[in-house]
């Protein structure tokens, strides 16, 4: 570990001496870890290996869909039905249990989504995701013009009816993800190197914002970006960076920073008690475990 700027605080959340464990490689950019309690494995994304893969103690890493249309982020809803960001379709859409997809987002405006990057769920079952352009770039995506002329984030409406755009003043939205209360939802934008905060109002719309935390790094994607973004149950921040990924506490210090050997694309918790941090890092998928753990979304209750 380095960067430590509060030792006490960053070791209430990080045992010491604790280090990431590698729990398979050879991948070509993993991303979009998300845990399914029931069943006790961890889903990960390969976005240019166009495959998605599965996780657990027992059996290890195997492939569960391919093509996936390079699917990138992915999260639950309370039923348990899977939401995931397709770069190829340029779609947010959702997989039941009984294997029919429903495409819940595609186009605002009668254009086409950019590419649908990240993805989380407030309590009140409305879904938020960031929708950058990286999926319209060789090898992460489909290599194609932007049909929008700015890349937002959106709210789908609880009842569905209704794409929200809630901001489109980010050069590249990437990682996003509630408090505690959800009275704030947290977006980075990646060549910024910056963290945005937004007070979320009751209706699920949220304010013109602020920054929250800057220069994480440089902006440069092969030292590592602000990317993906969780937050823990003490309102803690954890967001991919320069060596790892760097702990924010709430009032925007920087704790420390838990070192991983590769670029981290995403991370999320889970295991026992969502007490284990998985994290998906360029060719490899990684966990760490910690004394503290994830901030309860809905579908982790």
């Amino acid at each position: 570990m380095v960067a430590i700027t509060n030792t006490e605080r960053f070791y209430d959340l990080v045992p010491k001496g604790a280090h990431v464990e590698r729990l398979g490689t050879g991948f070509t950019f993993t991303e979009g870890p998300v845990w399914n309690s029931g069943g006790k494995y961890l889903l990960f994304s390969d976005m240019p290996g166009d495959v998605r893969r599965r996780w657990d103690a027992k059996d290890g890493i195997r492939e569960v869909k391919r093509p996936s249309n390079k699917g990138n982020g992915m999260t639950y809803e309370v039923g348990g039905d899977l939401l995931v960001c397709e770069h190829v379709t340029s779609s947010l859409v959702r997989e039941r249990a009984d294997g029919t997809r429903q495409v819940l987002a595609s186009h605002f405006e009668g254009k086409e989504l950019n590419s649908p990057n990240d993805v989380v769920v407030a309590s009140d079952k409305s879904i938020y995701f960031s929708d950058p352009t990286y999926g319209r770039m060789p090898v992460f995506g489909l290599e194609r013009k932007q049909d929008l002329s700015f890349q937002g984030v959106y709210r789908v409406q609880p009842n569905g009816e209704r794409l929200q755009l809630l901001v489109d003043d980010f050069e590249q939205p990437n990682g996003l993800c509630f408090s505690p209360d959800e009275s704030r939802l947290f977006i980075n934008d990646s060549p910024r190197a910056l963290i945005r905060v937004f007070k979320r109002s009751a209706d699920g719309t949220i304010d013109k914002g602020s920054v929250f935390f800057d220069r994480i790094g440089s902006g440069g994607l092969e030292e590592g970006v602000p990317d993906g973004m969780k937050c823990d149950e003490h309102g803690n921040i954890y967001v991919t960076g320069p060596g790892g990924i760097w702990v924010i506490g709430p009032d925007a210090s920087l704790l420390g920073r838990i070192d991983v050997p590769e670029v981290v694309g995403n991370l999320n918790w889970g295991g026992d008690g969502w007490k284990t941090l998985f994290i998906c890092a360029s060719t490899s998928l990684y966990k760490i475990d910690l004394t503290v753990s994830g901030n309860k979304l809905a579908y982790m209750r």
